[in-house]
């Protein structure tokens, strides 16, 4: 192995401080997020994704004044012209959610006046932009991109239900809202992930926020990072009833298949999320009526704790609980992109206003020194 003959080496940076952050702590022994202080489970349950936002963002809970302007700075029903969606309806219909993200964001730097100012106000004002444009762009080049007419955000709305709403077109009930608010929020920040850091590194070039955000679309679009939902769903998919939920693991174990949506970097007794999701999703499915999903997902996570000792990241519930919703699949993604916007614009206004280039060094594994000797 590489990392014995090089004691300094660790793959994937595994174990490696790589900065320092006042936005959250991940403490895997206890099992708390907690986010500028406060435990990430509580606040998905008592507090609004538009409060969290403010908090990672701006750095400290709104009072209700503050909450009204950060809300309405938000620019909700703002972002999305007839450019735009005519640049949604030149893409192919096979564009995945998460690229046509990526393209709506970089569209939206353009329109940016003082999009190379990286100041401390300027970022903040630059992040809500991003934080009030990031559901529409989702929503509205997914119906596009269906061959449906855009439909335009509600100002009376919060960023839960007027995501739901622009999606799938009706305004969702309370519970329904309740449960989306709480997962937006318990997906809003997670320390240095692959999707954060990468953010970060680009910021340290003192790239604009809209080109690191870019950038951390393109890494949480990966089935080792964000696309882990979609494909966790796809797996449960596969699974009729709760007798074949066991006998499908038992067969991912036997065949060493990587079932998604199961353990984590860092948790390696259980993602902290997962209870409170959980809870939230099983309250859901019982006021629905259908604890399908919900009774297979626990044999399978049964079983893949017995056999394995591998537990469920936060993925795996989010994926269920999106499908009972009614949300398509190839939307799983970049709903966490909605959520987790709040922590990018967050550690990239942290990375901005202490900087330093990000460049670590690598070891030379290749061959020795030859001799150019032209072509013959």
């Amino acid at each position: 192995m590489a990392e014995k003959n090089h004691p300094n080496y660790s793959p994937g940076l595994e174990g490696v401080v790589a900065g320092l952050t006042k936005i959250s702590r991940v403490d895997p022994d206890k099992q708390v997020l907690t986010l500028r202080g406060y435990d990430a489970t509580e606040l998905a349950d008592q507090a609004s994704f538009e409060e969290v936002a403010h908090l990672l963002v701006v750095g400290h809970l709104p009072n209700k004044k503050e909450k009204e302007n950060f809300t309405k700075d938000l620019g909700v029903g703002e972002h999305l012209n007839e450019d735009m969606i005519a640049l949604f309806k030149a893409m192919p219909k096979e564009t995945h959610p998460m690229d046509a993200l990526r393209t709506g964001i970089s569209f939206l730097a353009g329109s940016d006046e003082d999009v190379t100012n990286n100041s401390h106000d300027e970022n903040i004002r630059k992040a809500k932009r991003l934080l009030g444009a990031t559901p529409e762009i989702v929503a509205t080049s997914w119906r596009v991109l269906q061959g449906k007419e855009p439909i335009e955000a509600r100002s009376d709305l919060s960023i839960a239900a007027n995501f739901l709403y622009t999606c799938l077109g009706e305004v969702p009930d309370p519970l329904t809202e309740k449960l989306f608010n709480a997962s937006l929020i318990l997906y809003a920040e997670h320390g240095f992930n692959a999707s954060t850091f990468s953010a970060r590194v680009i910021a340290s070039t003192l790239s604009d926020i809209y080109g690191c955000v870019t950038g951390a679309v393109a890494a949480l679009k990966g089935p080792l990072h964000g696309g882990a939902n979609e494909e966790a769903m796809k797996v449960l998919l596969q699974v009729k009833d709760v007798k074949q939920a066991e006998e499908r693991v038992l067969k991912a174990i036997a065949t060493k298949e990587k079932l998604m949506g199961f353990g984590h970097r860092v948790y390696k007794n259980g993602d902290s999320r997962v209870p409170t999701l959980k809870k939230l999703g099983s309250q859901y499915a019982e006021a629905k009526g259908d604890t399908k999903w919900r009774d297979i997902a626990q044999v399978m996570e049964d079983v893949m704790v017995r056999e394995k000792g591998i537990h469920p990241n936060v993925d795996f519930p989010s994926a269920w609980i999106y499908y009972q919703m009614g949300i398509p699949i190839p939307l799983y993604t970049p709903i966490f992109a909605v959520a987790r916007m709040s922590g990018w614009c967050a550690h990239i206004i942290e990375q901005h206003d202490a900087n330093r280039l990000l460049r670590p060094s690598c070891i030379y594994e290749g061959p020795e020194y030859k001799s150019y000797k032209g072509l013959a």
